[in-house]
This record gives structure tokens, C-alpha cells and sequence, in this order.
């Protein structure tokens, strides 16, 4: 009795009224969104454009869904032209079959295609991808158990997927979940490329190279379990065969790259003319500065004009204070001459006229300066007597 196992849908595919909603095709496409939104993210640190992953990821989709089916419909070609098939279902990708070695191989293509008219590197494009990619391809897997294929050897392990379906030669069991260990390995891909990204810096496709690299290995041990009819080279598969070549290729290009062109990429996407400020955005940045400098000049002048006027009155008040205590000095050395031990009312009235002249206003200073003239003349007057 199976105490445990992982149990396949009955169907891969909901109606909606005469629109069918297929599981696979949904796992492609929230695995293609993933892809772009962690890719922006990327892109973004490090110094791209926000959009650019998207509109180079119109090329790329594309083409990697149309390399992937190639690459399927040429390596299993008897499943669709041999006697007995329709050719007609090579076009029905929504029944499954995509081959990931052709949907990167393509897809690079029309991604080399987005670069070229944004003006940026497809390498540094493809560093920023690499481990949305890995999570992509984890959740399109989900779409091999929803049409039941791809699955591995019988097992009795508690995690065994149970198939129930017996069209094209299946038969109902307990198998290996290979699309769940293929899911589980991209995850962790994905999280070791963004791991020694941020440890290496890595740069100019090493990133990406990496990614390569890891899943091949993954895929290799994968492939190996699986029991669906394939192509067999010296006793391996064709997949097998195709993931070690791809691996070493890989290997091989990290360490061209890190000797060629160590570290990474200052500057992943030049300015543009849609990044420079308008024409009427400078002549505003102009005028403000202007209006800025202008307003701190009139500021000055006010300043400079208030304290040269604060220091004209300053000094006017200064040099009345001086006349009004010439005045009464020399009033009172004329009265002092004249009657030595002797007040007078000459004395007094000058004595009083010299202390009235102590100025605290423009107005004071005028009376301070009659006040000493008048004295000025009482000893006159006093002298000639």
C-alpha cells in the first residue's frame, strides 16, 4: 500500500467557455515574468535603464520559444513524421515539448538582436538574466507534470509521481518525479549565480556562463534517469551528450573571459538621448540659476547699501560729536582764561551749552553745533570785556 506519492491532475487543461486554459502554458509564461522582473531588478543595479530587460525580452521570448520547439521536433522528429503522424502537431506547442538547448541557443539570437538596436552589450544583458532564466525554467517545468511526461525510472520512494494516464505508450505507476527534481535544481542554480555574482563581481558573461555550466550538470544526472524514448550516442542519451558538450563550453569561456577582461562592466547602458534633460528644461535650469544669482546679488546691494548708509550715519554722528565737544572745550578754555576761581553766568551758560551737546541724532548734532557756535561767541564776548 502507498502510504505517500505525488499525484498527477487528471487533465492538464480548464475550459473557459471555448477558451482552454492549459497548465503548460500558463508555467511558461509566469515563469517568463519572473525572468523579466528579476532581470529588471538587476539590470538596474547595476546602472542599466528600468524597461530595458523587457524590450530586449520582446526579441528574446520569441525566439527562444521557437528554438526550443525546433530543437524538440528535430531531435524526436519520428514522434511527429514518421507513418502514422500528423506533421500538423508540430505546430501544437502547447502539447509539450520544448528543448531548453534550443530555446537559449535561438533566444540568444534574438536577444543579440535587442542589444544591438538599445546599443548595449549582450553580455552584460545576459549576467542580469542568468538567474531569472534558472527560476523560469523551475517553474515551466511544473507544465511536464501537468501533461504527465518526462517522468523517470518506477520507484517506491514516498516522493514518487504517480502517472495515470496511458496515451502514447504510457503506462499507469509509480515513477521518479524528474520534472520535480529538474525544478528543485534550477532553484538552486539560480540562487548560486546570484550568491557568486554579488561574492566575484562577476561580468562580461561570466554570470551567465555559470548558470550554463550548473545546470548542465544538473540536467546531466537528471536525463540519465529518465525512461521516455530518446536518441542514444555510445549508450547515452542525446541530452546527455548535448549537456556535456554545453558544460564544457562554458567552463571553457569563464576562464577566456576572466583572463581577458577581468571584473565587470562599469558602464552596461550609455546615455541616451531620451536620458538628456529637454531643450526647455535647460533654458528653465538656466533661467532659475540666473534668477537665483540675480536675487543674491540684490541682496547684497541691499546689504551693502544698508551698511554704507549705517556706516555714513555712523560717521556723520561722529564727526558732529566732535564739533560739539570742540565747541565747548574751547568755550570753556575761554571762560577759564577770563575768570580763573571765579564762576559767571558766561561760565555756567557754556558749561550747560557744552553738556546739551552730546548727539544722539542728526538732529541733536545740528543743535549740538549752534549750541557750541553760541558759546563760541559768549566768550568772545567775555574776552574783549
Amino acid at each position: 500500500m502507498e502510504l505517500a506519492y505525488i499525484p498527477s491532475p487528471s487533465h492538464g487543461v480548464l475550459h473557459l467557455g471555448p477558451i482552454p486554459l492549459r497548465g503548460y502554458a500558463f508555467c511558461i509564461i509566469i515563469g517568463v515574468f519572473l525572468a523579466v522582473w528579476l532581470g529588471n531588478k538587476r539590470w538596474i543595479a547595476r546602472g542599466g535603464r528600468a524597461g530595458t530587460v523587457a524590450d530586449i525580452a520582446v526579441w528574446a521570448v520569441p525566439f527562444g520559444l521557437v528554438g526550443g520547439r525546433l530543437y524538440h521536433v528535430i531531435t524526436d522528429y519520428e514522434l511527429y513524421f514518421s507513418e502514422g503522424r500528423d506533421w500538423v502537431d508540430a505546430f501544437k506547442i502547447w502539447q509539450g515539448g520544448l528543448g531548453i538547448w534550443g530555446a537559449i541557443a535561438l533566444g540568444a539570437l534574438g536577444a543579440w538582436i535587442g542589444c544591438r538596436r538599445r546599443g548595449i552589450p549582450l553580455p552584460a544583458w545576459a549576467d542580469a538574466v542568468a538567474p531569472g532564466i534558472a527560476f523560469a525554467q523551475a517553474c515551466g517545468r511544473w507544465g511536464n507534470w501537468f501533461n504527465q511526461e518526462l517522468y523517470g525510472r518506477a520507484t517506491d520512494l514516498p516522493w514518487a509521481l504517480h502517472i495515470t494516464s496511458s496515451t502514447d505508450g504510457r503506462v499507469p505507476g509509480y515513477y521518479h518525479p524528474t520534472f520535480l527534481y529538474e525544478s528543485l535544481w534550477c532553484v538552486g542554480v539560480g540562487f548560486l549565480v546570484i550568491w557568486a555574482d554579488r561574492r566575484f563581481k562577476l561580468g562580461h558573461g561570466r554570470a551567465f556562463a555559470l548558470y550554463v555550466a550548473a545546470y548542465c550538470v544538473g540536467r546531466g544526472w537528471i536525463e540519465y534517469m529518465r525512461v521516455d524514448d530518446a536518441h542514444h550516442i555510445l549508450g547515452l542519451r542525446l541530452n546527455d551528450w548535448t549537456a556535456l558538450v554545453v558544460f564544457l563550453l562554458a567552463v571553457l569561456y569563464i576562464v577566456i573571459s576572466s583572463r581577458l577582461r577581468p571584473g565587470r562592466e562599469e558602464i552596461v547602458e550609455p546615455r541616451t538621448e531620451e536620458d538628456a534633460p529637454a531643450e526647455g528644461d535647460e533654458s528653465a535650469a538656466a533661467e532659475g540659476t540666473s534668477d537665483a544669482e540675480g536675487g543674491t546679488g540684490t541682496a547684497a546691494e541691499d546689504k551693502t547699501e544698508d551698511k554704507t548708509e549705517g556706516k555714513a550715519e555712523n560717521t556723520s554722528d561722529g564727526k558732529a560729536g566732535s564739533r560739539s565737544e570742540d565747541g565747548t572745550g574751547d568755550g570753556s578754555v575761554g571762560l577759564g582764561k577770563e575768570t580763573v576761581g571765579e564762576p559767571t553766568a558766561t561760565g555756567d551758560s557754556a558749561t550747560t551749552a557744552g553738556s546739551a551737546a552730546a548727539p544722539e541724532s542728526e538732529e541733536d548734532t545740528e543743535d549740538g553745533s549752534d549750541a557750541g557756535s553760541v558759546a563760541r561767541d559768549e566768550a568772545g564776548s567775555a574776552k574783549k570785556g
